[in-house]
């Protein structure tokens, strides 16, 4: 059987509402593409939706049942199981784009034929709030040369809050296997270890100019909604610190471009937990945002550095009530700005 040039591994939890619509904007790929749909111990009709889906396209659909262990445990799964060269994931209340999505496949197929590997392909991918009419392109034309095989070492700028995300991201399948990912189970946010972990090993990397992920905001109980995100505070901290351990920045990374924007994206989920921990209004999250930096500081004093007289670090670190202040206020003008909670 003819290799797969890409596997889609679509997490699926009491997904019923919704998971059609992005299961069907993935299946124009046909027999170039595999679909993997992991049924995270659901119990709505889940399973049966993805069954029915298996069984009408046999040679594109494979459906995993699987206890819940969230969503970290389902694109562990999804990558063991993969068969395709290249690795992507589609959260089950999200969809890709019809137009972009036949040029997202055409680049990867034509890169496969010309026998160019690469590691990493960027998409742009848009914030959709349809209660409210409002749409959001997130793009990396600022950052890298577009439609063209690239390293670190052509990054154009650095700017903060432009991060790689999972939405805008596809690995080559044995990168991520060679290097043993491995994502926490029953722990939310871990999409932010996905990304961040990989990038030392990426060496080549292709970004296509389009606006391929279309990402849904604004279910109740979403994982980005404040209220929820407070209440998962411990999860986004348990991430934090995973990142912080994951690398030596000034000794594992030797790419300049490359250790700027992971120290940049490290500052950015530093941030994002700290005004969280603000936001909350409650002492015993103050603390944690006072022992997360102090971690740092103690593990190394040059990301301290970085991170607490970075632009953003600036603003969230101050001590005291007005640190405090100026925290929630940056979060919620974030949260206005991008609509995203």
């Amino acid at each position: 059987m003819k290799q797969k040039i890409l596997t889609f591994t679509v997490p699926c939890f009491n997904s019923e509402e919704y998971m059609s619509k992005a299961i069907k904007s993935i299946l124009p790929g046909g027999d170039r593409v595999e679909i993997i749909i992991v049924d995270d111990g659901s119990t709505d009709n889940t399973a049966s939706i993805a069954d029915k889906f298996a069984e009408e396209y046999p040679d594109i659909i494979r459906v995993i049942h699987k206890e819940n262990g969230g969503h970290g445990s389902a694109v562990n799964t999804g990558l063991l199981h993969a068969r395709g060269l290249y690795f992507k994931v589609l959260d089950s209340d999200d969809w890709f784009e019809k137009n972009a999505y036949k040029e997202y496949l055409n680049t990867i197929e034509q890169l496969v034929e010309s026998e160019q590997l690469i590691d990493m392909i960027l998409t742009n991918y848009v914030y959709e709030k349809p209660s409210e009419n409002h749409r959001r392109r997130m793009i990396y034309s600022a950052l890298f040369p577009k439609n063209k095989v690239i390293g670190w070492e052509d990054m154009k700028h650095n700017i903060k809050g432009f991060s790689i995300l999972m939405h805008s991201v596809t690995y080559r399948t044995k990168l991520l296997r060679d290097i043993g990912l491995k994502l926490p189970e029953n722990t939310f946010y871990v999409d932010n270890l996905f990304v961040y972990e990989p990038l030392p090993y990426v060496k080549k990397f292709y970004y296509l100019d389009v606006d391929l992920y279309r990402y849904y905001i604004g279910r109740e109980g979403q994982s980005i909604t404040e209220k929820t995100m407070i209440k998962r505070l411990d999860q986004q901290l348990a991430v934090n610190y995973r990142m912080i351990d994951a690398f030596d920045l000034y000794e594992d990374v030797k790419e300049p471009h490359l250790r700027s924007y992971m120290l940049a994206y490290l500052e950015m989920i530093t941030v994002v937990s700290t005004s969280l921990a603000h936001v909350s209004k409650d002492p015993v999250n103050y603390q944690k945002a006072k022992d997360l930096w102090k971690y740092i500081k103690e593990k190394d004093r040059r990301v301290f550095l970085h991170l607490r007289f970075g632009i953003f670090g600036q603003a969230v670190s101050k001590p005291g009530a007005i640190g405090r202040f100026i925290s929630v206020k940056c979060y919620h003008f974030t949260q206005w700005f991008m609509r995203f909670n």
